[in-house]
C-alpha cells in the first residue's frame, strides 16, 4: 500500500478538528468535508447557499491543488445541504466548477456541527 499524505495547502482554513483538509493514498485523493469557512478569517462567508457553496468550492481548489492536481481530477463528490430548497441555487454555482463528464454525485439534506448551508466532500484520481 502506498504511504499516506496528508495535504494541507498554506492558504486552508485554520481546522477545528482533528482531521486532514486532504488525504493522498498513491493517485487518489479524498477532500474532507468543505464548509464556507473563508480561509483569511476563519469565520463563515455571509450571503446564502450561492456564497457558500461557492466558498466551499474555492476551499476544495486549493486543496486538490496542493496535492499536484486539479477541479478535472474530481470524480465523485458528496454534498450536504441544510435544505433541499436550495438544491437549484446550489447546483447553478457546482456546474460552473464543472466540465462534463460531470463527476458522480450524491447530494442529501442534512444539519452539521457549524451551522454552514452547505457541506461538500469531493475524491479525486491525480494523475501520478
Amino acid at each position: 500500500m502506498s504511504e499516506k499524505k496528508s495535504i494541507f495547502p498554506v492558504n486552508a482554513p485554520k481546522l477545528a478538528a482533528p482531521y486532514s483538509p486532504g488525504i493522498r493514498i498513491g493517485n487518489l485523493l479524498f477532500i474532507s468535508g468543505q464548509v464556507p469557512v473563508n480561509p483569511a478569517t476563519s469565520e463563515l462567508v455571509e450571503g446564502g447557499i450561492k456564497e457558500q457553496t461557492r466558498q466551499v468550492m474555492e476551499n476544495m481548489k486549493n486543496i486538490i491543488a496542493a496535492a499536484g492536481g486539479s477541479v478535472d481530477d474530481i470524480v465523485k463528490v458528496n454534498a450536504f445541504l441544510k435544505n433541499m430548497g436550495d438544491f437549484k441555487a446550489f447546483n447553478e454555482v457546482y456546474k460552473s466548477y464543472f466540465n462534463e463528464p460531470y463527476p458522480a454525485r450524491s447530494c442529501v439534506e442534512c444539519a452539521n456541527p457549524v451551522g454552514a448551508l452547505v457541506e461538500v466532500e469531493f475524491t479525486a484520481v491525480l494523475k501520478e
